[in-house]
């Protein structure tokens, strides 16, 4: 690879980076004004929350369970298998959680948004909304930014939860300690340093997926090859930019709670 394909590679990569931004900065822009599309907003957040929950449910408590059966052979090592709740809890809460439950819900939810705005740009449907009179991106993009932006810290709250569960059922099973002596030590072991940048964070993680989404699939082209890069390209992107904003809110907590 050439110096000259490699400069031009580095100029695409900001310049796109530029485009995204100018379209987030245009969601800010537009989320302010009237009117504001409540009821497709609320379709939306059914379909990206309540379609998605079966698959957050499922991989929450598969993380539990496979986190605590190879977490407890380390521990036993070192007599230390009653520090089990507390490790899971506060491991899950703060980091685990979040990320899986966050990179499932960019391949569920990221690809659709790519997929669904791609489709109705190649089919010319954005633009007859533009030529009605209607304003797309307010009621196409701006939804669907705000949406992830709220459902996606409930999905990770019902996944940590579910998780957690997975957990006690294995340390009910193996260890023989009750469900009411597991949480018991959970809750001791959790913080609101715990809760709090975790909680922060997964906002972010929601709005990143719904923007990158939306960003691909609004100015997909190609004709109908084009839906299919923009929808890879959307979980390709997003993946990238959860692990970005996780180590920021990361290195940030470690800042502010020292």
């Amino acid at each position: 690879m050439d110096s000259n394909t490699i400069w031009g590679n580095v100029k695409s990569f900001f310049a796109e980076v530029g485009d995204m931004a100018y379209f987030a900065g245009r969601f800010f822009i537009e989320v302010f004004k009237s009117p504001f599309e409540f009821r497709e907003l609320l379709r939306q957040c059914y379909n990206m929350g309540n379609r998605s929950l079966l698959l957050v449910s499922v991989t929450g408590f598969i993380l539990g369970l496979v986190f605590t059966l190879q977490s407890r052979p380390t521990l036993m090592e070192f007599g230390a298998e009653s520090w089990m709740p507390s490790m899971v809890s506060i491991s899950i809460v703060r980091e685990i959680g979040p990320v899986i439950i966050a990179l499932i819900c960019a391949g569920r939810i990221g690809s659709g948004i790519g997929a669904e705005l791609g489709s109705m740009r190649v089919t010319e449907q954005i633009d007859a909304m533009e030529v009605s009179g209607t304003n797309p991106f307010k009621y196409l993009v701006v939804t669907r930014i705000v949406a992830t932006t709220l459902m996606l810290p409930l999905l990770i709250l019902i996944g940590d939860a579910i998780a957690l569960f997975g957990s006690a059922i294995i340390e009910n099973l193996k260890g023989e300690v009750s469900f009411l002596l597991y949480f018991n030590q959970v809750f001791d072991a959790l913080t609101f340093a715990d809760v709090i940048p975790a909680t922060i964070k997964s906002f972010f993680f929601g709005f990143a997926i719904g923007l990158v989404g939306c960003y691909k699939g609004y100015y997909c082209s190609k004709g109908t090859v084009g839906v299919g890069e923009a929808s890879n390209a959307a979980v390709v992107y997003t993946s990238m930019l959860l692990f970005v904003i996780d180590f920021i809110a990361v290195f940030a907590a470690d800042i502010f709670y020292g």
